[in-house]
């Protein structure tokens, strides 16, 4: 079995100042509780689980968690006053890594929203996930924002950390001459797939990574046997 090594940052706390749609200054501070911890941190950890599953054991993910004391004090513009924790904002965590030699994927959970007034920071998304590059450090690269508990289990525990480490996957293997599904991970409805109230897109997931997502009409994603050929990030 292929073994992807993870760390999760875990940001409690956020102190940012920032411009919005009509342009003015808002300042959006924020300390998430053990609870909202909690249900961000034990989702991540059912991840694992829907990789080996949906690769028929193919791949895993080991992973260690690390809690960041600081304060998250800077966020990078996405356009259009939107904002994220981008590899330049975790970079003392992300160096820190890098010396470790720690992982080939990288998650960071952030303090995005304040679940009691409603108020947040504008972002293109609940999550974000990117290749690896020299920019995170040889590693890939996901955030994901704290949720109210209801979110994190609709509809399957732990997908949105699989969404967002596959934006990164499909990259590693595109550079390795897999031909992917266009949209990668977001490509689950223009394949035909619909979202299941049970399961949500993991069947579209479980053929993108075993490769049979039929576009064009050829057979697209990552073939089971491709597993076998990912090198760890620090080999």
């Amino acid at each position: 079995m292929t073994i992807w090594r993870a760390v999760l940052l875990v940001y409690r706390a956020i102190d940012f100042r920032f411009l919005d749609s009509a342009q003015r200054q808002q300042q959006f501070a924020l300390s998430l509780t053990d609870l909202e911890l909690s249900n961000g941190v034990e989702s991540f950890k059912e991840f694992p689980g829907l990789v080996e599953s949906l690769t028929w054991q193919r791949a895993t993910v080991q992973f260690q968690i690390y809690t960041v004391e600081r304060t998250l004090t800077s966020l990078a513009e996405m356009g259009e006053f939107m904002y994220w924790p981008s590899p330049d904002d975790t970079r003392p965590e992300i160096d820190w890594i890098e010396t470790q030699g720690l992982c080939d994927s990288i998650f960071v959970l952030w303090p995005q929203r304040n679940l009691l007034d409603g108020s947040s920071i504008p972002c293109a998304g609940w999550g974000l996930g990117m290749a690896a590059c020299s920019w995170s450090n040889g590693a890939t690269y996901a955030t994901v924002g704290n949720a109210a508990p209801s979110v994190w289990q609709i509809p399957m525990v732990g997908e949105v950390w699989l969404h967002e480490w596959l934006h990164g996957i499909c990259g590693y293997f595109a550079g390795l001459g897999y031909r992917m599904p266009a949209g990668d991970a977001d490509g689950g409805a223009r394949h035909g797939y619909a979202r299941s109230p049970v399961s949500g897109w993991t069947e579209y997931y479980r053929d993108l990574m075993t490769g049979n997502v039929l576009d064009e009409g050829a057979k697209t994603g990552i073939p089971l046997d491709a597993w076998r050929r990912f090198k760890p990030h620090s080999s």
